[in-house]
């Protein structure tokens, strides 16, 4: 009996990861994918979160995006999605919000 109830317990920990991992990868809904040639604020709804200026002169910045995963005990998303800016479109991105950390 013991060993059926530890077994339960392991399960229902391993769907509540997934679950929650799986949430924090999704898209917002109705939004468009991250794509070259976005401005800043389209970048930002298209993420769904807020850009945080990092460093640059006005039209070449380098923002951080800050996955939001509050609420989701089991998700481990620390990691920000960089993306540099020139002459005011997106040019360039770092960072994967489709994988976890290892």
């Amino acid at each position: 009996m013991q060993r059926f109830a530890t077994l339960l317990v392991a399960l229902i920990i391993a769907l509540g990861a997934s679950t929650g991992a799986s949430r924090a990868q999704q898209r917002p809904p109705n939004s468009v994918p991250l794509a070259f040639g976005m401005s800043a604020d389209q970048a930002s709804q298209s993420l769904g979160v807020p850009l945080n200026y990092v460093r640059g002169t006005p039209g070449n910045e380098l923002f951080v995006a800050l996955p939001n995963v509050r609420g989701s005990v089991l998700s481990r998303r620390s990691d920000g999605l960089y993306l540099q800016f020139g002459k005011g479109r997106l040019i360039a991105w770092k960072g994967d919000w489709g994988t976890l950390p290892q």
